[in-house]
């Protein structure tokens, strides 16, 4: 873990990137709380503490943990007595569902059995921390990234669908899967926000029954289809705020029709009213 540690202190980049595809490494170093979605991604904490809220449910992970996002999902979170000289280090990898797909077509893995949570901690062990270093050291190593970045994800990616959080890993990789459907019913609602729609034509989209849908998404994003668009509106509108437009026009833009209604659940979600918010840039998810 010092290792690890040490390594994302140097590398650790304001736009998240490193020079592996799908490898990102973060370093905060404020205590701070905004919107922002997490993404398909596996997330580690090497050093630091965060909760993050989703819906009504609260994760808190820190060092030694990792989070899984297999849902793109909005969140709001806060890091836990981080200062510039105690800064919270992270390493993330980027979940593709073509990945999980490929090592389910070579690996007779078992079924997912049910629903997964779309959000979801667990503790790294010995054989994941490894990997996770080896592939924080090959930042330093473009040769050998070239060849061996690819492998390490996959053992990474591997020891995660076989851990604790495997279902959901797993089922972002089969495409009839109940996950796979809620995600594309994800997709279509964060790029429709604006627009009203009814949960039967979401659910009907997704390939799903009315009630199945219902409660498939439920499971994942922990909240309903409606509640979850105004969770993206907000969100939406907040990072508008960053812009300097008008709080009406905004609220207009985000799907509102009433901007007091607009104002009134802005206040009930982020504690201020908009005109008065001092808007955060987003931040990761780990």
């Amino acid at each position: 873990m010092d290792e690890l540690r040490a390594l994302i202190g140097r590398h650790a980049r304001p736009d998240l990137a490193t020079p592996i595809e799908d490898v990102l490494m973060s370093r905060i170093t404020s205590n701070r709380e905004g919107p922002a979605m997490t993404g398909t991604i596996l997330a580690f904490v090497a050093q630091g503490r965060k909760r993050v809220a989703l819906g009504d449910r609260v994760h808190d992970y820190g060092a030694g943990q990792y989070l899984v996002a297999s849902v793109d999902l909005p969140i709001t979170g806060d890091w836990v007595g981080v200062s510039p000289a105690n800064p919270a280090l992270g390493i993330g990898v980027v979940l593709r569902p073509r990945a999980v797909t490929e090592l389910l077509l070579r690996h007779d893995l078992p079924g997912t059995g049910g629903t997964p949570r779309g959000l979801a901690v667990s503790d790294t062990t010995p054989e994941l921390l490894d990997a996770v270093t080896r592939l924080a050291r090959l930042v330093e190593q473009p040769r050998d990234a070239a060849v061996l970045a690819p492998l390490v994800k996959q053992e990474i990616l591997w020891r995660v669908m076989t851990g604790e959080q495997g279902a959901a890993v797993r089922q972002l990789g089969r495409g009839d899967s109940s996950l796979s459907h809620v995600a594309r019913a994800v997709s279509w609602i964060r790029a429709h926000h604006a627009e009203s729609f009814k949960v039967a034509d979401v659910a009907k989209l997704a390939g799903m029954s009315e009630s199945a849908f219902y409660r498939n998404f439920q499971a994942v994003t922990a909240m309903s289809p409606i509640q979850f668009q105004k969770q993206i509106r907000l969100q939406e509108a907040r990072l508008l705020l960053a812009t300097g437009r008008d709080v009406t026009r905004i609220s207009h833009q985000v799907g509102y029709d009433s901007p007091s209604q607009f104002s009134r659940e802005y206040r009930r979600r982020f504690g201020v009213a908009p005109s008065r918010d001092t808007v955060l840039s987003p931040e990761p998810a780990f």
